[in-house]
């Protein structure tokens, strides 16, 4: 039975680095199709979504199934309950590069990011973009650093999120209520995508150390 307990854990794992991968192509994919007006891209990040779904339900039935059969105990227990949240934490993930493949698709052919935020909305992805690749890496390793990176990631996420309001909501400011509510809604989803990977990557620290200090802070 341990056996079998053993191999099923190693199919947990392999299923939430898939996830995590899925979501690495997601927003690298939704990033290119906003900034370069790819409407087919946009597409096929809507259509693939419902891949990272049909994972996330895996996870969840395989940890309920494991938890019912095995009844198992302290790590690994802790293991299983992690990877339910971690799972539900990555496939919000996907929605929300789902969420910006959807404003770029709406906005076609004109572009969905006026033309003096397209830097902040670079940034915003390449900050995405590499919150997304450590998340792989740390479903791969569990390295406490790379988890430490997420956050720094997100950081850069929380101030371009600030900036891109703050310009919303300045005198200067004369945009069209399309490209205002475009903006708004679109920092906002990059914003939330990093606030999960962090989400993820605590969870990963709670697995690794059994510490819950740092729910409320900073790894």
């Amino acid at each position: 039975m341990r056996t079998i307990f053993t191999a099923e854990m190693s199919e947990l794992a392999d299923d939430l680095e898939a996830m995590a991968k899925h979501v690495k192509v997601a927003i690298d994919r939704a990033n290119e199709a906003l900034l370069t007006r790819n409407v087919e891209l946009a597409q096929a990040v809507i259509a693939e979504d419902a891949e990272l779904d049909r994972l996330e339900a895996t996870v969840d039935e395989r940890c309920v199934m494991l938890i019912a059969q095995q009844q198992p105990v302290s790590i690994d227990l802790r293991t299983i309950i992690t990877s339910l949240r971690m799972s539900a934490s990555l496939e919000r993930m996907g929605d929300l590069a789902q969420h910006i493949a959807e404003v770029a698709r709406r906005s076609y052919p004109e572009s969905a990011v006026p033309e003096h935020f397209t830097q902040k909305f670079t940034d915003l992805a390449q900050a995405a973009s590499e919150a997304a690749g450590a998340l792989v890496e740390l479903a791969k390793t569990r390295d406490l650093n790379t988890a430490a990176e997420i956050v720094e990631d997100d950081d850069n996420l929380d101030r371009l999120h600030s900036e891109i309001y703050g310009e919303l909501v300045s005198d200067g400011y004369d945009g069209s209520h399309q490209e205002t509510l475009n903006v708004a809604l679109m920092a906002r989803y990059y914003e939330r995508f990093g606030d999960h990977a962090v989400s993820v990557s605590r969870r990963v620290v709670y697995l690794v150390t059994g510490d819950h200090s740092h729910d409320g802070g900073k790894i």
